[in-house]
């Protein structure tokens, strides 16, 4: 794979093989940024389950203390009657069978994050195959489906985010921008990781927490050794 000059300087930062602390290594991610737009740094966690079994399935939601530096888009699925409320409470769309007829017709996906109260679930059940692969199908586990609207989406905008393992048992979330500083990627890295081992099933067995690696959007993987946090 071709690796620019900046990639291959900001390499040279890191040993691969090592397993850094969790402060040191976010000072890393951050001195290796070297691009000239506001980087994204994720968190890329391999966990000890198998998510083709329910029982070892590992999702969640969590309020990181510093957001994720990203204005997320909310839609709403609601009755006519809460359409006003969703809006007031800082949702960016709202609506019921409209929303459904412009995502199917117009392939429409301009929102981040989809809250549904339960009594639409009928409505949206129907975009399952469109919403499920991206990733942004309600849920009462992640806390998207709920009667309580503004606090959805007050939470959702002050730094909410979604946790779930992908087909290779690996979950990937972003925990902030390069520009937040080493104190807060740590702050945000350490409540996404506390979520995420009360969230451990019952049925996994061994090690849970695999590996942990972190890097911005154009700079090289840190290895974190996240069984201090243990």
């Amino acid at each position: 794979m071709f690796r620019g000059k900046n990639y291959k300087e900001s390499a040279k930062l890191i040993e691969k093989s090592n397993l850094y602390d969790a402060a040191e290594a976010f000072d890393l991610v951050v001195k290796s940024a070297k691009a000239k737009f506001d980087e994204t740094v994720e968190l890329h966690l391999r966990l000890g389950v198998d998510s083709r079994h329910a029982d070892q399935q590992v999702r969640g939601a969590v309020v990181l203390p510093h957001g994720t530096g990203k204005t997320r888009r909310v839609l709403v699925f609601c009755k006519d009657e809460r359409k006003e409320e969703a809006l007031a409470a800082g949702a960016d769309f709202a609506g019921g069978m409209d929303m459904v007829e412009k995502i199917q017709k117009e392939n429409w996906f301009d929102y981040d994050v989809v809250v549904a109260t339960p009594d639409m679930m009928g409505v949206v059940g129907r975009l399952g195959r469109v919403l499920g692969p991206k990733g942004l199908m309600p849920s009462p586990k992640s806390g998207t489906v709920t009667p309580n609207l503004t606090a959805a989406i007050t939470e959702i905008k002050a730094g909410k985010i979604e946790y779930r393992l992908d087909k290779t048992n690996i979950i990937h979330c972003p925990i902030g921008k390069v520009s937040f500083g080493s104190e807060k990627l740590l702050e945000n890295y350490n409540t996404l990781l506390d979520a995420i081992i009360r969230a451990k099933p019952a049925a996994a067995k061994g090690q849970y927490i695999r590996s942990a690696v972190t890097a911005s959007t154009m700079g090289p993987g840190v290895k974190i050794n996240a069984r201090q946090t243990l």
